[in-house]
């Protein structure tokens, strides 16, 4: 008898994700390559998830110099490191039980960590922080899902809903499946660059999808993977529509250094929180998420995040604090990255200019890149696509190829599912499912990643040009076929 014989049932039926699916299948053509089977293309380019350094962007040289000096401290005794950069490892090790990065900490996390988050936020918004607010996890993801868990229903009881953007980061869904949290979808408006809409809060609310409980409203701000950017009066009119309704706002603000359209900035939900008056500001339950996974640092397998909550029980606080003691602890070089990451250089460190040139070379070739993909997929028929504001993927819609709408419905799966299969086993591109087709629709989305050094953009570019007008010129009955 197998040992895992009685596993969960839920868990039993959980079928293999579209992505994890064209992962697998990227894997697979990688090792053909390596084994010396032929292929149109020399390597998989992987654009499909936010992973700056996996698409070939460098890592912030401060942060690898503090962190090399934390793991190996002979390092401190020479000059193999710039002076100010020596001496933050010192300090933050000796922040660390045992002066080494080796041992736990608290399962909310380092205190002197939390203390710089908390002056960070402060600076950010002109309201105080207080570090008891503050929990830091192994990424933003584990601090959602500790909400969620608390979230979700007894057995027996009504379910919890959480109102969810459609597009959504694609990990969301399933996150609340496994929590038997009910996703309860509002659409984002795709002609005024995916923002969202009052009418359709509130529509969500009233269309009948079986028993539930609305209890939380999910955002995300910048948009994943959706690029929109919210300006405050947008903001305003989701805290009056949450406080109306008595829900939780859980905001992904995770994207916040990454504003690149003109005369756009981010404007945190705090911030704008605060300044409604305390009519909204002691009353709205309010939970943000940031990590290490943000566009300029892209530090995103050093899995640490963080979420400061605002208005919510002391006693739940405390439930959190105990969810969090699961993980023993957050990963302690995450931890310090993040740090490094609230309490960057400052203008009078030896370490500032080259920080700030290489912040700067991440911010302007994500603002370049979002430039270029879209003005030329925009130029490919049969496909539109959005300005992305913010964040690090730029999503277009696509109508499918007949061949490619025929072969959908033969395997019965979703459109976009295809377009992604198909385009990675013939050109070497791995971009994601968008997941908002209807299955069999010819109308889909997928999802690219855009911050990716401008040689490998063009190259993705390219590809997925070549592929897209090849199958395109073999349709006959498609209305958009003679758009250049």
């Amino acid at each position: 008898m197998s040992c895992l014989e009685h596993v969960n049932p839920r868990v039993r039926g959980i079928g293999v994700p579209p992505l994890a699916h064209l992962q697998r299948l990227a894997v697979h053509i990688t090792q053909e390559i390596n084994l010396g089977v032929k292929k149109p293309f020399k390597e998989v380019i992987d654009v499909s998830s936010g992973d700056p350094h996996k698409s070939g962007m460098k890592p912030i040289s401060f942060v690898r110099q503090v962190l090399a000096g934390c793991i190996y401290p002979q390092l401190l005794k020479g000059n193999h490191l710039p002076p100010d950069a020596s001496m933050r490892a010192q300090k933050l090790l000796e922040v660390c039980d045992g002066n080494s990065v080796g041992s736990y900490t608290a399962s909310s996390g380092l205190l002197h960590v939390k203390q710089s988050i908390a002056e960070f936020i402060e600076r950010r918004d002109g309201i105080s922080a207080h570090t008891s607010d503050i929990f830091i996890s192994a990424g933003s993801q584990r601090a959602l899902m500790v909400v969620v868990k608390l979230l979700a229903s007894g057995e027996g009881e009504t379910p919890t809903g959480v109102l969810t953007p459609i597009p959504c980061p694609h990990t969301l869904p399933m996150l609340l499946d496994e929590e038997g949290v009910m996703l309860v979808p509002y659409q984002l408006i795709e002609d005024q660059g995916w923002a969202i809409d009052l009418e359709e809060l509130n529509f969500a609310l009233k269309t009948p999808r079986g028993g539930y409980q609305p209890r939380a409203i999910y955002i995300s701000n910048p948009g994943n993977p959706t690029g929109n950017v919210q300006d405050r009066k947008s903001i305003e009119e989701v805290i009056g529509f949450a406080a109306r309704q008595k829900l939780l706002l859980l905001v992904d603000e995770v994207y916040q250094d990454s504003v690149h359209e003109k005369g756009r900035q981010f404007i945190s939900y705090k911030k704008v929180l605060f300044e409604m008056g305390k009519e909204y500001s002691e009353m709205v339950e309010l939970i943000s998420f940031n990590s290490l996974s943000t566009a300029c640092m892209g530090e995103c397998g050093l899995r640490a995040g963080y979420m400061e909550a605002v208005n919510i029980d002391p006693q739940i606080m405390q439930v959190f604090d105990t969810m969090l003691c699961t993980d023993i602890s957050t990963p302690v070089t995450g931890q310090l990255a993040l740090d490094l990451m609230v309490n960057p250089p400052k203008p009078m460190d030896a370490s500032f200019d080259v920080y700030a040139k290489e912040m700067f070379y991440s911010w302007s070739t994500l603002s370049q890149n979002a430039q270029r993909a879209h003005e030329y997929l925009n130029n490919l028929p049969g496909i539109t696509c959005q300005p992305a504001m913010g964040g690090m993927y730029i999503f277009p819609r696509l109508q499918l190829p007949s061949q490619l709408v025929h072969q959908a419905k033969m395997l019965e799966v979703d459109g976009d599912v295809i377009y992604c299969q198909r385009l990675l086993q013939e050109e070497g591109v791995f971009v994601g499912p968008g997941g908002l087709n209807m299955r069999n629709n010819a109308d889909c989305y997928i999802r690219v990643c855009i911050l990716v050094p401008p040689d490998t953009l063009t190259d993705v570019l390219a590809r997925l040009s070549s592929f897209h007008r090849r199958h395109w010129a073999n349709t006959s009955s498609h209305p958009c076929q003679n758009r250049t």
